[in-house]
């Protein structure tokens, strides 16, 4: 059954929706959906309280540490953490409160190529129950691109099933982020949803797009419930219209549900 987990974003130390594609290390900055008033701690405990699991704290940049070890300590076990992490400070990290560390960049050169002896030493540094990897990526002639350093740089790493079958190995979960759809609130990648649910093997959650319930939906039919999904711009919680939050905790609670 697909599950809401809920998102921590962070930028600049405070709690942002952003639109994916419009980071950048110069120039203006990001595109900002929403920026909150209450800080990350105070979403933490939300969750907490919901008994909102496997949700995911993701630093965008520089002068977020503090407000995401808050977050963890109000809701220790709770939350992945991820945005930085490396095998010298991934054990850190889970000191701090974080149910598992998520990572895409440090896998790669600044050329984008995959370093698979860096994923063998976050393995050795933490284990692979408590490490997620970050597949993020771009639609491409050839299908999807992971896209690392804040979706900035593509890597010469395919969203595939022989990828997803190569790591699975070496990690609890697969996060993907839809790039070219985050923050815009209208609508899902379909196609990569189908892609990743077809695969299924280990847990997965998707965000990107999600405009309403009926992209939950979908994701929950075209994945056989074999993925679960991050709501942030199109949520209330985030001065969104377009998801309640109460409507999400409704939805976890199903009793009974399951895609024939």
């Amino acid at each position: 059954m697909t599950k809401f987990r809920p998102c921590i974003d962070l930028h600049h130390g405070k709690v942002k929706q952003i639109v994916g594609g419009t980071l950048r290390d110069q120039g203006a900055g990001p595109r900002e959906n929403f920026v909150s008033e209450h800080d990350a701690a105070w979403y933490a405990h939300q969750y907490r309280q919901d008994q909102l699991l496997g949700g995911h704290v993701i630093c965008l940049g520089s002068g977020n540490e503090t407000a995401a070890r808050n977050a963890l300590a109000a809701w220790p076990g709770g939350l992945q953490i991820g945005g930085g992490i490396t095998a010298d400070n991934a054990e850190a990290w889970l000191e701090a409160g974080a149910s598992h560390v998520i990572v895409t960049s440090t896998l790669f050169d600044p050329q984008g190529h995959f370093l698979p002896h860096r994923l063998d030493a976050l393995v050795r540094a933490v284990g692979r129950d408590r490490l997620v990897i970050d597949l993020s990526c771009r639609r491409t002639e050839s299908g999807w691109t992971v896209a690392m350093n804040r979706w900035q740089t593509l890597t010469d790493l395919a969203v595939s099933t022989s990828t997803l079958d190569q790591l699975a190995g070496q990690c609890a979960e697969f996060l993907i982020h839809a790039a070219d759809v985050e923050g815009l609130c209208a609508g899902i990648d379909h196609d990569l949803v189908q892609l990743l649910g077809a695969w299924g093997r280990i847990p997965l959650t998707y965000a990107g797009g999600v405009a309403g319930m009926a992209d939950l939906i979908a994701i929950e039919q075209l994945s056989n419930g074999r993925m679960d999904v991050t709501v942030g711009s199109a949520l209330d919680l985030f001065g969104g219209g377009g998801v309640a939050y109460a409507d999400l905790i409704a939805w976890n609670q199903r009793e009974n549900s399951h895609v024939d």
